[in-house]
C-alpha cells in the first residue's frame, strides 16, 4: 500500500505540472540537504490510501509532502525533524503538524493545510537533521475540485 502512495504522490506531481507549470514536485539544494518539495489537493489521493495514513480528503485541504535527502551522490534519504507554517497573503497562519512515514528506503513527511478556492499560501519549513538547521520556503496556490 506504501509503495501505491508513493506512486500517486509522482502521478499528482505530473497531474499538477500540467495543471500549472508553477506546481509540481520541486526541491532545493539547502546546504549538505536535497529537499523536495510539493504541495496539492487531498482530493488527489483514493480514500483508502487516505485513511491508512490518517489523511483527511476534502475539497479544502491540501497536502504537503517532503522528502529530505543528502545533497551527495546516491542521495540517500535521511531522517530529519520538521515544523513549519502556512500563512495566506491575508498574514493568517496555520501551524503544520508532519507525519513521518518510511517506506523501504524512502522516508517523507506529511502534513495538511486547510484552503479556499485559488487561496495562495507561503510555507515556511524548519528541517533539524542531525547538526544541520535549514529552512525551506516556497508559495503555492490551492484550487477547488
Amino acid at each position: 500500500m506504501k509503495n501505491y502512495f508513493l506512486a500517486l504522490i509522482l502521478l499528482a506531481t505530473s497531474v499538477c505540472v500540467h495543471a500549472n507549470s508553477t506546481q509540481g514536485g520541486q526541491f532545493k539544494n539547502l546546504g549538505p540537504l536535497q529537499v523536495h518539495y510539493i504541495a496539492f489537493p487531498s482530493t488527489f489521493i483514493q480514500p483508502t490510501i487516505a485513511k491508512a495514513y490518517g489523511l483527511e480528503r476534502s475539497n479544502y485541504k491540501g497536502i504537503i509532502n517532503i522528502s529530505v535527502l543528502a545533497n551527495k551522490k546516491g542521495n540517500p534519504a535521511l531522517k530529519a525533524n520538521l515544523t513549519g507554517e502556512a500563512r495566506n497573503l491575508l498574514g493568517s497562519k496555520q501551524t503544520l503538524e508532519f507525519k513521518e512515514v518510511i517506506d523501504g528506503d524512502a522516508i517523507y513527511y506529511l502534513a495538511q493545510v486547510d484552503y479556499r478556492n485559488e487561496e495562495v499560501y507561503r510555507f515556511k519549513i524548519n528541517i533539524n537533521q542531525g547538526n544541520t538547521y535549514q529552512v525551506l520556503n516556497f508559495q503555492q496556490k490551492f484550487y477547488v475540485d
